[in-house]
């Protein structure tokens, strides 16, 4: 009987060098990135999540999670894959406040998906940032509902005198959008460790990404989605409470991946994608 495994589709976005990457590795695989590379337009990886786990409403989900590239010389070419999502994970380095501040303008610029003008509509005054374009970020949650989770990297390097809960907190992005916050260090494996409190958050995150795609079942975010949501395998639904599990996890995202990705290459490499893959 053909078992269908749905799936969602999770943007990260933040400056250049804050971490997104090293993050989405450890998402994906529960081990670290020890030397990353610089994003090219954007870096799939591909998560096993059970929804609702331990529930009568347990089901297997397919997370995309899409690394997009901070840099400038792109910002102009990204709005591809800002369509068609459900979720976003907005990405600071807890040691430069600069890229704290900035998140605001990577929600402008997903609003606006023109790319113009973005880092030119904020500035820093006094560790405060002030708007000339007027984005409100509860107005856009108010307007999308999209589920929105902010994470901090880099904890390990961040001064002890100077706790990233007393320096970002107050009156920060993700108070203003009501999401919830993650700091972790990405080269610990163990900061999301099942059972810890950051990895309650992000298991609670990626449900409710899921039910926003329920509730909005034939329609992505600024865009419809596609056939291409739902993944078709001639298998039994997976059992990964045996010994052959990580096997199933494998075989289950090749099958996936070979939907998306080029022949020959890997699915943690920057690559190259046909727009019309992403509707």
């Amino acid at each position: 009987m053909a078992n269908t495994i749905d799936k969602v589709r999770i943007i990260l976005v933040g400056d250049s060098g804050v971490g997104k990457t090293c993050f989405t590795h450890l998402i994906a695989h529960n081990e670290c990135l020890n030397r990353p590379g610089w994003t090219v337009g954007c870096n799939i990886e591909v998560k096993l999540h059970e929804y609702k786990e331990g529930t009568p409403h347990q089901k297997l989900y397919f997370i995309e999670l899409f690394d997009i590239g901070g840099s400038l010389s792109h910002k102009n070419s990204r709005n591809v894959f800002y369509t068609a999502i459900h979720g976003i994970i907005l990405v600071h380095d807890l040691t430069n406040r600069k890229s704290h501040g900035n998140l605001r303008d990577w929600l402008y610029e997903i609003l606006s998906k023109d790319g113009k003008n973005t880092y030119k509509s904020s500035s820093m005054m006094g560790g405060i940032t002030t708007e000339s374009n007027g984005f409100d970020p509860e107005e856009f949650i108010g307007a999308t509902q999209i589920p929105i989770l902010v994470v901090g990297t880099k904890l390990d390097l961040v001064d002890e005198k100077r706790h990233p809960k007393t320096v970002q907190k107050a009156g920060g992005i993700a108070e203003q959008c009501g999401a919830e916050e993650i700091w972790l260090n990405c080269r610990d494996p163990r900061s999301i460790a099942a059972g810890t409190t950051d990895a309650v958050k992000l298991a609670r995150f990626f449900d409710r990404v899921i039910e926003k795609k329920q509730h909005s079942r034939d329609c992505g975010f600024f865009g419809s989605s596609s056939a291409f949501d739902r993944r078709r395998h001639q298998t039994s639904p997976p059992s990964f409470s045996d010994s052959t599990s990580n096997m199933q996890t494998f075989e289950l995202k090749s099958q996936y991946s070979s939907r998306l990705i080029p022949p020959n290459t890997s699915p943690t490499t920057n690559v190259l994608i046909d727009p019309l893959n992403l509707q």
